[in-house]
């Protein structure tokens, strides 16, 4: 994971905490698998900082004990529950934290996993814990997807998915076609070129500047700003 300036120290180690407890537990750590950036990053596949904590639930009827096994957690650990959901698995925590800086943690788990994921049990090294994790493939095909399901949904773009997607290409990353198909009812090249069109068109400098300002080393996100969203549909574009 990204080495975490003072400001993120604080956030970091509450997200670790909250995660060394869910692995920790027996019920938890066999039925919440792991994804999402955090995850990429703490495997070493991905180079900036991250977050949220996500989570796929084994099976859908496990939600009511995955609360109260996460709701246990959370009054263990000393931290509040400013907001949740009524329709599915995502709080948003509170811990004390100076002025002006971050002091919620989010963490969503969903409740229906996509057919075509993948998963392996994996060491974490920064944490010498191990977890079921989604494989590589399944993290970068459901970032492909996600930027454009994210529009979809609530009308917003993350930068930080372009950087995903472009950080995934570059480490040679296999796209599991299954998932594409699943999620977009398309076959993989339709959708890539329907993915060139959206980033064209929609992605901007700003969202990028945004978005990664805090999440990467001043150093890496200087070199990449300008040219990364030419970058990536390079990337695309190769593939194809």
């Amino acid at each position: 994971m990204l080495k975490t300036n003072q400001s993120q120290a604080l956030h970091k180690s509450i997200m670790l905490r909250v995660l060394i407890n869910i692995l920790d537990d027996p019920f938890l750590s066999q039925n919440l698998y792991f994804k999402g950036g955090t995850c990429a990053s703490m495997l070493g596949y991905l180079d900036r900082f991250s977050v949220d904590l996500d989570f796929d639930i084994k099976d859908k009827n496990l939600i009511s004990d995955v609360q109260k096994g996460l709701e246990k957690i959370f009054d263990d650990v000393g931290l509040e529950i400013k907001d949740s959901s009524k329709n599915t698995v995502q709080y948003y925590l509170k811990y004390e934290a100076p002025e002006n800086s971050r002091n919620t943690l989010k963490i969503d788990a969903v409740d229906v996993p996509y057919i075509g994921n993948e998963y392996e049990k994996i060491l974490l090294p920064e944490i010498n814990r191990f977890a079921i994790c989604q494989t590589k493939s399944t993290l970068f095909t459901n970032k492909l997807v996600a930027i454009i399901d994210r529009h979809e949904r609530n009308g917003s773009i993350a930068g930080r998915d372009i950087y995903d997607i472009h950080h995934f290409f570059q480490q040679g990353f296999d796209i599991n076609e299954e998932i594409i198909k699943e999620r977009r009812n398309t076959d993989t090249n339709t959708y890539l070129k329907e993915l060139v069109d959206f980033i064209e068109k929609n992605i901007t400098e700003t969202i990028i500047n945004q978005d990664l300002n805090f999440l990467l080393e001043p150093e890496k996100f200087n070199s990449i700003r300008k040219t990364l969203k030419d970058e990536t549909l390079a990337l695309i574009r190769g593939s194809l």
